[in-house]
């Protein structure tokens, strides 16, 4: 079970990352009313699919959102979302634009026989697995403007945190359960 102590650290030291600010990755296909919920919020958001969507792709499409550390949505995220695959969290000093462009370009790979496949990168289940797979190259291409990825482990009770050193992809678990009594 997720501790709510251990949340409100983490968003603290998020929040003292002065020069970074906290985004979100978020799947409309694992989120009820993903724009409608975002809109009641008033968080700054924009859909990663291009273009003019249908209404039912429009719910199912991914969505970038800029979270205040501190935010109620942040902390709704970490208490809900985590065993839920919602998403992604990301720390970056770039925009809201710039951002978008980075994750749009993220949204199609090429396969083996050259077709363009769809890549869920936002998908916690997917980036924890794909991130140690990849060479420099890919990290400097999935990086980007990001300085850390943060995306949920296998019991949904802790942050991966992922981030590229000069060793490499560095990998640090933040662990949110609430600690068990001896």
């Amino acid at each position: 079970m997720i501790d709510q102590t251990r949340v409100q650290a983490f968003q603290q030291s998020l929040a003292d990352e002065h020069r970074l600010r906290l985004y979100a990755v978020l799947d409309g296909a694992s989120i009820a009313n993903l724009p409608t919920l975002l809109a009641a919020q008033q968080l700054p958001n924009v859909c990663l699919m291009p273009g003019e969507l249908e209404p039912v792709l429009a719910q199912a499409a991914p969505y970038l959102v800029q979270l205040p550390a501190q935010s109620p949505f942040a902390g709704l995220f970490l208490t809900q979302g985590l065993g839920n695959h919602w998403g992604i969290l990301v720390t970056a000093a770039a925009g809201l634009r710039t951002l978008r462009m980075h994750f749009r370009s993220l949204l199609s790979v090429w396969g083996p026989d050259g077709q363009p496949l769809y890549f869920r990168y936002y998908d916690p289940r997917v980036l924890r697995v794909y991130l140690p797979t990849c060479n420099a190259e890919e990290l400097g291409t999935l990086f980007g403007p990001v300085t850390a990825y943060y995306a949920a482990d296998e019991s949904g009770e802790a942050l991966l945190r992922f981030a590229v050193g000069a060793t490499g992809l560095g990998q640090q678990p933040l662990n949110l359960a609430r600690p068990v009594a001896a």
